[in-house]
């Protein structure tokens, strides 16, 4: 029996892959929701998806290398409440940096895409990369006290 993967399933098929399977097997992934038969009109709707997000895959990357052109050398400024030593009372991660960024410069990036390694916990300046697939792009964050 023919069927298409709806899901990932470790050591036996990918999402959207047609892979030929044992009729009792394939009757069960089925009923599970897990695949669909793999009928003439599925595998062409399956084509035509496939076409669909190919296509919006390659314009969402270009977009986001436009974004990255912009946002290379970019500067925000963070404000925080910090003891006299320079230590912040709550951490700053990237989803926090990210809002911010969004507010200054209208530019909207995935988490996964910026890299930090561990929550801002101190004042001054730092330098943020972000990757997007084998391009980057590094802007700068300063983080004050609050007055």
């Amino acid at each position: 029996m023919k069927i298409i993967f709806l899901k990932d399933i470790p050591k036996v098929g990918k999402k959207y892959e047609v892979r030929e399977v044992a009729d009792g097997y394939g009757r069960h992934m089925v009923l599970k929701g897990l695949a669909e038969p793999a009928t003439k009109e599925a595998v062409a709707r399956l084509e035509k998806k496939m076409l669909t997000d190919a296509s919006q895959k390659k314009v969402h990357e270009e977009l986001l290398l436009k974004t990255l052109e912009s946002l290379d050398g970019a500067t925000i400024t963070l404000r925080g409440k910090a003891n006299e030593k320079g230590h912040l009372f709550a951490s700053i991660h990237k989803e926090e940096i990210l809002v911010e960024l969004k507010r200054t410069t209208r530019l909207d990036m995935h988490p996964d895409y910026v890299v930090l390694e561990r929550p801002i916990k101190e004042l001054g300046t730092f330098q943020i990369p972000i990757n997007v697939a084998k391009h980057r792009a590094v802007f700068t964050v300063v983080v004050e006290a609050l007055a």
